[in-house]
Formats: structure tokens, C-alpha cells, sequence
């Protein structure tokens, strides 16, 4: 009678070395044990050489629901799959249906429980008008974490929360332990950069950077983190463009806070002089990408240990809603889960930092900051079996080509990706083979905190 249900070896990456020759054994969904050498007999084995065998990745910002009769969790969870991606943590802003009470988070879960193909999570927030008082059944109901916005994109789907709620949300936040996941971008400094592009005449790519400078995101996080740290609520920045934004994030850290930043993949990856210019609208993302020496910036930062996760924001956009050359009648945001691991391994490979570090930002530190530690995160015993296996060969960046995107379009379309997933496992079941995926709607699993990890 074999031991295990599964074993996986490898080259076994985890938060702070490599295990050559490493393998992993599952049984019952769980990790029960981590070695090198001679792996234990099992019923399933599945050898993969030289391959980085992963922590499965934790998205910590995805939008599967922003545009009506779009994507929905069946595809984005897909692509997620197809990417490496094992938890998916979606905004609370859907079309339509603000997840802002107990018992919309609890229909939420429910829905997506029946499309999805990997484990996903769930954001809360709150209509302005009811201030702290739907918190409490949010939490019982589940959710992972708050996100809120000091900028108002839409007053029904996306709206303003004004200084003073925030401040009375973030007290009742932190009587359960939670995260205060904030959009970073001052609303009236944002509105008057506008009108003053409008004025101007720009509609070219430039018009976007324009209208979003970097203090606008600045002020912002400065704002924000000063409630979290006078509320006593861990207080998350959801995406940070620029560098003086992760000064800021470490400085209240360095003075005793719990106060954390997310890098999205496209702020390390893309910048405004070439890529903005050439997408135009499809590279149209709040805040902006900005010029390639924020993109060092933040690369430095990274390799200083200032970005708590990497994420992408991902949300599918139909093509017509990102082509329009007046730069400021696009929608924004950007699809990413197919190639979030991949991209992260290039840019930390062509830098020369340890392959350890995507196991930190995408797995280890995502599954802490949403109190999910206790089954996600890490290959370590009793945590979920979720692994990623990314092998190296190189590959031209085709939306199109593996049929596990809603869209066809992609800001990274024609770039070189030395890695890619072969394998993807939840909980021990494999959902991605290299080409196909394999789950079926109704896999995944709604995962509510429940450790810190």
C-alpha cells in the first residue's frame, strides 16, 4: 500500500531556499512531507526534473466581475490556472452589485463557488452612506479584507470614502484583526490634473500620466497610513506606481506600524515612454504606469525588501472599451493571471535575485496579509497542497493561443517569457497539465481567514 496520495519532485522553491532534488508528498488535499533525495512510494508521482516546483501564487487583486456579461470567476479563475495562479482575492466592485453587506458576500461566495476552477477569496467594502455598520457581517460572513477608495471612479460601483468614515471603518476593521486594502489616489487633486489635461488638448497616451502626477497617489498613502496608524488598523496600499510611495510604506513600518504596499506586475514591467505609447488604451491602468525610472525604482525597492506582494489587477476588458485613442475615454486595468508568475520569474531572473522571492511576494506574504495563512502560502506541513511548477522555455507572450482567456487582447503580448506553469495543483488535484486545464467549474473553494501563517 502506497504512503502518499502524491508526490511532486523537482527543484522545490520555497519562502527562503531552493531543495535540489526536492520532492513533496500530499495526502488528503494537505502537505505532509518536504525532503531531497529518494521521495516515499504513492499512488500518483509526477516527476519534473530541473523544473522550480512553487508555492501556488495568491493574486491579491482581481476583478473577475467589473464589466457585465464579461469574464465571471469561470474564466479568470481559467486563466488563473493556466498561470499558476491557486487563490484568486476578488474586489468587492461588480458591475452592478457593490459587495458591501454580509449577505452580498455570502450570494458572492456562493456564485463563484459554482464557476470557479481554483480557490478564491473575498474583498468587502462599504457604501459611503453606511459608514462602519455592515463591517461586523462582512467578517462573520467571510471576508478576507476591506478595500476602499479615496478616489471616486464611480459613485455606485467604485465610490469615494471620505476621510473621516474611513477613520471610523479602519477602528471597527481592527477590533477583528483585518486589512484596510486602500486605492491610493487624492480625489480632488486628481479631478483639478484633469481639467487641466482637458484644457491643454492632450488626448495621446500622454494624457493619462498627466491627469494621475505621482503626488496624487502619494498624498493619498500618506493620508491613509496616518489613519491606520492613529486607528491601530493594518492598513494595505493596493498599488503603488512609484517609488516615494514605498519610502513612505517603510517609514510607518520602521515606526511600529502594520502598514504594507503592492507592486502590480505592470508597474515592474511596462513603462510610459515605450509601452504606454504603443498600447495607448490598453495600457491605460489607475494609478498610471509610469516612466522607466519609477519602474527601477521599484525594482530597487523590491530587491530592498520594501514590496509586501506582487499582484496584477487583473480584469478583461472587452477590446472595444480599451481602443479608443482619446487616452482618457478607456477603461482601466488590464488582464494578467496567465502570465503573473512568469513575469515576475523573468524580471527577478534578469536581475539576479533569488528565485526564493517569488515564493515570498506571491504566496508566502499574501497568504498573511489576508489571515489565510493557516491553509495557504507555503509548502510546508499541513498547509495546502497548491504548487506551481515553472519550467524554463522560452516562449513568445500569445493571449490567444491557449484558449484560457475571455479576452484575446494583453498589454504583454509579444514579450519573451523564459518560464512558464506546466503543472498546477489545489489542494493535491491537478488543475493545469502545461496545456489543458483541467478543473471543472465548481472546483474551487472559498477560503475565509482564519490564521495569520
Amino acid at each position: 500500500m502506497s504512503d502518499f496520495d502524491l508526490v511532486v519532485t523537482g527543484r522545490v522553491v520555497l519562502a527562503d531556499r531552493v531543495i535540489e532534488d526536492g520532492f513533496i508528498a500530499v495526502r488528503d488535499g494537505t502537505v505532509e512531507r518536504v525532503g531531497s533525495g529518494t521521495p516515499p512510494a504513492t499512488r500518483e508521482r509526477h516527476d519534473f526534473g530541473g523544473a522550480y516546483v512553487m508555492p501556488g501564487a495568491i493574486d491579491s487583486q482581481v476583478h473577475s466581475r467589473s464589466q457585465a456579461g464579461q469574464e465571471d470567476f469561470v474564466w479568470s479563475t481559467r486563466s488563473a490556472a493556466a498561470g499558476g495562479v491557486t487563490t484568486v482575492v476578488d474586489m468587492p466592485y461588480d458591475a452592478g452589485f457593490l459587495v458591501c453587506t454580509g449577505d452580498r458576500i455570502k450570494r458572492k461566495a456562493l456564485e463563484a463557488g459554482e464557476q470557479a476552477r481554483v480557490d478564491f477569496a473575498l474583498y468587502g467594502t462599504i457604501a459611503p452612506e453606511d459608514g462602519p455598520k455592515e463591517i461586523d457581517g462582512m467578517v462573520e460572513a467571510g471576508a478576507c479584507g476591506f478595500k476602499f477608495s479615496t478616489f471616486n471612479t464611480d459613485s455606485k460601483r467604485f465610490p469615494r470614502i471620505a476621510p473621516q468614515t474611513l477613520y471610523a471603518c479602519f477602528e471597527q476593521i481592527a477590533r477583528h484583526g483585518l486589512i484596510a486594502g486602500i486605492h491610493n489616489e487624492n480625489d480632488e487633486m486628481v479631478r483639478a490634473a484633469i481639467a487641466e489635461v482637458e484644457r491643454s488638448g492632450i488626448r495621446d497616451y500622454r494624457a493619462h500620466g498627466l491627469s494621475r502626477p505621482p503626488v496624487t497617489e502619494t498624498l493619498a498613502m500618506a493620508e491613509v497610513y496616518e489613519l491606520g496608524a492613529q486607528s491601530g488598523c493594518s492598513t494595505h496600499v493596493v498599488h503603488c506606481s512609484v517609488g516615494r510611495g514605498y519610502e513612505l510604506c517603510n517609514g510607518y513600518r520602521q515606526q511600529g506600524y502594520d502598514a504594507t504596499v503592492e507592486a502590480c506586475i505592470h508597474y515592474l514591467v511596462l513603462d510610459e515612454e515605450n509601452d504606454v505609447r504603443r498600447l495607448v488604451g490598453k495600457a491605460k491602468i489607475n494609478p498610471p504606469i509610469r516612466p522607466r525610472k519609477e519602474v527601477e525604482a521599484l525594482w530597487h525597492h523590491l530587491a530592498a525588501g520594501h514590496v509586501t506582494v506582487v499582484s496584477t489587477d487583473h480584469v478583461s476588458w472587452s477590446e472595444d472599451r480599451k481602443s479608443d485613442p482619446d487616452m482618457l475615454k478607456n477603461s482601466s486595468g488590464a488582464p494578467g493571471l496567465e502570465v503573473l508568475y512568469s513575469l515576475l520569474l523573468k524580471g527577478l531572473t534578469e536581475r539576479g535575485l533569488p528565485i526564493t522571492w517569488a515564493a515570498r511576494l506571491l504566496a508566502t506574504n499574501p497568504a498573511r496579509l489576508f489571515r489565510i495563512g493557516h491553509r495557504k502560502g507555503a509548502i510546508e506541513l499541513g498547509r495546502d497542497a497548491d504548487i506551481t511548477v515553472m519550467a524554463h522555455d522560452p516562449r513568445i507572450y500569445d493571449p490567444a493561443a491557449s484558449g484560457h482567456n475571455y479576452v484575446k487582447w494583453s498589454p504583454y503580448t509579444g514579450m519573451e517569457l523564459p518560464f512558464r506553469p506546466v503543472a498546477t495543483f489545489v489542494r493535491g488535484m491537478c488543475v493545469y497539465d502545461g496545456t489543458d486545464v483541467l478543473a471543472a467549474p465548481g472546483f474551487g473553494t472559498f477560503i475565509r481567514p482564519g490564521g495569520g501563517g
